[in-house]
């Protein structure tokens, strides 16, 4: 099987588009999304209608369940905030049924999904350090978890030995004797300083796993998001990729 694994969207369409075509180069046999379809960009509508056209398993974000109202915007920063404000305004109730059903976490025989950690999937928190991996280890019942949230690829690595290791790189070859928490990236907001679209292809057949990125129209993006009058952090960050 191939898999398609990506996360944070975050309603930038271009992103999503270009995505999606990369895609249809690598003989994917099945889409996977580990959250954030909307939030920041200004297409929401639009994204969540072209995720559902080809996946029908979607785990909750932060901001998915934000628009919602499902998940407190207490701790958001004032930009995010004024972002889902704006989402939530320019939502369908077709979207907000599709929001409000998505759960926390997905498990099948190859690997598990969450969009922060297994630990109080609920709270939304990063997955950051050593601390959160082993925490998230612990409860993990398959190989492999597949997470984003943070924008930032990579992976936790865990064998038999004490302790974790970590690397920025999100392509590896998998050892049977290893657990793994892979980050997949953002499609539509990269926080690495790239600003190209994350994508993640898993192979297990060959036991592989690659981030991959894509170019797409930032400009274009950049320019709905003022138009819309949102914030114009929101739209020069991604030409930059932080």
């Amino acid at each position: 099987m191939r898999y398609a694994i990506f996360s944070d969207v975050h309603s930038n369409l271009e992103a999503l588009d270009a995505v999606v075509k990369a895609y249809q180069e690598e003989r994917i046999d099945q889409y996977f999304c580990v959250g954030d379809v909307v939030g920041y960009a200004t297409n929401p509508q639009e994204c969540i209608q072209k995720v559902k056209s080809f996946t029908n398993i979607v785990i909750a974000g932060n901001h998915d369940w934000a628009a919602v109202d499902l998940f407190s915007t207490e701790f958001f920063n004032p930009l995010a905030l004024e972002a889902i404000v704006w989402t939530k305004e320019n939502l369908n109730q077709e979207d907000r049924s599709f929001l409000q059903s998505l759960k926390l976490t997905y498990q099948n025989d190859d690997f598990t999904l969450v969009h922060g950690t297994l630990e109080n999937p609920e709270s939304f928190d990063y997955m950051i350090d050593v601390e959160a991996a082993e925490k998230t280890f612990s409860l993990l019942k398959t190989g492999i978890c597949f997470v984003g949230h943070s924008h930032i690829a990579g992976v936790f690595m865990k064998d038999e030995a004490p302790g974790v290791s970590y690397q920025e790189d999100g392509s590896l070859n998998l050892k049977p004797s290893h657990k793994y928490i892979v980050n997949v990236g953002s499609v539509g907001q990269p926080r690495d300083g790239n600003p190209k679209a994350a994508y993640c292809v898993f192979d297990t057949e060959k036991r592989q796993i690659q981030i991959k990125r894509v170019a797409y129209d930032v400009g274009l993006t950049r320019h709905k998001i003022l138009q819309a009058g949102l914030p114009s952090f929101l739209g020069d960050r991604l030409l930059q990729g932080e």
